[in-house]
């Protein structure tokens, strides 16, 4: 699922060509040029904010009329041109016109390339659009100067007005500087965390961390709650099934101690991932903030003297070091206050072949043996993914659509206030489509240049 790595491997984020990206590009070397007759348009205003701190300083340099970087991306970013080149336009980078990003899309600001060239730890996109910028830098845009570029998209990217409160760029931090840590729950419960690691360059980095819970009896968890740096692919709790017998899942790792998935020369490292066998899936997240509630007497148990392997994975495309800190809180409460002992959902199809050039719907059934009450739904599913439907089909073959999920990066946890039932004979049906713009074959793997297809969720 999704989830982040030390034994960092070089991830094959195709590097299309420097300068066919949308646009914002910079530091090329000498002065920022300008035409020195700024239109009245692009004298006030949010936009002419953007135009003087950010398009002036760090993109006109390269592009501008004449300049062959320009001409290559066909942008010119000086201030007679750059809004009517950027607003509404669709972009000429092959993936971002294949997946509908313009260069600015009004009120959409994951749908403009201009936010994601800017935007140097994105959630854990990956998504190949080319060299982030500014070029020829070790720091992005301030946060505060990305959050007033995504604000002012999405209030509709107006050439001219005020629509951004200009108090959002007091915040001159490193983007990958802007995270607050959680705090741990004041009430029953406990927190789990990963310490600050590195994430190279350019790579990928996916590890485990195994955390003793050290309770002396059964724990009932009501709330589950996370948080992650930017940069997050996704966070995942696991137990262990003793009982499976593909490897000794009565041999534990040991407690506290980072395990990379791969080795310092992007190999598999197989000792690490070994427990892998065992795991079962208890909780996880792939948005950077996670907070979902039980109804009330319902809660997943933990027993006693439980320990969880915590995974965190991250991508960082940025030029410098990302930072990388996982967060996880279990709210507790007394037994007497359950009636109803919930269970994981963790339904995966890992034979699936995406051929290139070509977008391809996979259907899978998941079939129920057992009378199963869902709580709620969430997909996973990587860069290639468009579309994550969820359907329920009932035993006489009518099928309703539950869910649906169209943003791979962050997939929305679907709360269900009249919990499903479904009868033996009923089952959930995944039914998703990729895009895959390589020119490879892609399948079922673990970097986010590969593709999954799991439904996770709560039941009982």
């Amino acid at each position: 699922m999704k989830t982040g790595r030390p034994g960092q491997r070089r991830t094959p984020f195709r590097r299309i060509a420097l300068f066919t990206l949308l646009g914002i590009a910079s530091a090329c070397g000498g002065d920022a040029a300008t035409d020195g007759s700024p239109s009245s348009a692009a004298a006030n205003g949010t936009f002419a904010r953007i135009q003087r701190d950010i398009l002036d300083p760090s993109c006109v340099s390269c592009h501008r009329a004449g300049d062959a970087s320009a001409r290559q991306s066909q942008l010119v970013l000086t201030s007679d041109s750059a809004y009517q080149q950027l607003v509404g336009i669709a972009s000429v980078q092959q993936i971002a016109r294949s997946d509908g990003v313009a260069r600015v899309k009004p009120f959409r600001a994951d749908s403009s390339l201009l936010y994601h060239k800017l935007a140097w730890v994105p959630g854990h996109h990956s998504r190949d659009y080319g060299q982030l910028m500014p070029m020829g830098t070790t720091k992005g845009v301030t946060a505060g100067q990305l959050e007033y570029v995504r604000r002012w998209i999405e209030a509709g990217a107006p050439r001219s007005g005020h629509v951004v409160d200009t108090a959002v760029l007091a915040d001159v931090r490193l983007q990958s500087a802007s995270f607050t840590p959680l705090s741990a729950p004041t009430a029953a419960g406990l927190q789990l965390k990963v310490d600050s690691f590195a994430v190279s360059p350019g790579s990928e980095r996916e590890l485990f961390v195994y955390r003793r819970v050290g309770n002396a009896s059964d724990l009932y968890v009501t709330r589950i709650q996370s948080r992650m740096r930017p940069g997050s692919h996704h966070l995942l709790l696991y137990t262990f099934d003793e009982s499976r017998t593909a490897f000794p899942c009565n041999l534990r790792p040991t407690a506290n101690v980072v395990r990379d998935i791969r080795n310092t020369d992007g190999s598999l490292n197989i000792v690490n991932m070994l427990p892998m066998a065992c795991h079962v899936y208890f909780a996880g997240a792939m948005t950077q903030e996670f907070d979902y509630r039980f109804p009330p007497g319902v809660a997943l148990r933990l027993p006693a003297n439980t320990s969880l392997d915590f995974n965190v994975h991250y991508v960082n495309r940025a030029p410098i070091d990302l930072p990388g800190e996982a967060f996880a809180n279990l709210y507790t409460a007394d037994r007497a206050q359950v009636q109803t002992v919930a269970r994981t959902l963790n339904l995966a199809n890992t034979s699936f072949s995406l051929p290139p050039k070509q977008r391809t719907t996979v259907r899978t059934v998941f079939p129920m043996s057992v009378r199963t009450t869902v709580l709620g739904l969430t997909s996973h599913m990587h860069s290639m993914g468009e579309r994550y439907e969820i359907r329920v089909r009932r035993a006489n073959g009518t099928e309703t659509t539950v869910y649906v999920n169209t943003d791979w990066e962050h997939p929305d946890f679907t709360n269900f206030d009249t919990p499903i039932v479904l009868q033996p004979g009923d089952a959930l049906v995944s039914v998703v489509t990729w895009n895959n713009v390589t020119n490879r074959t892609i399948g079922f793997g673990l970097l986010s240049s590969d593709e999954m297809n799991i439904i996770f969720g709560y039941a009982y």
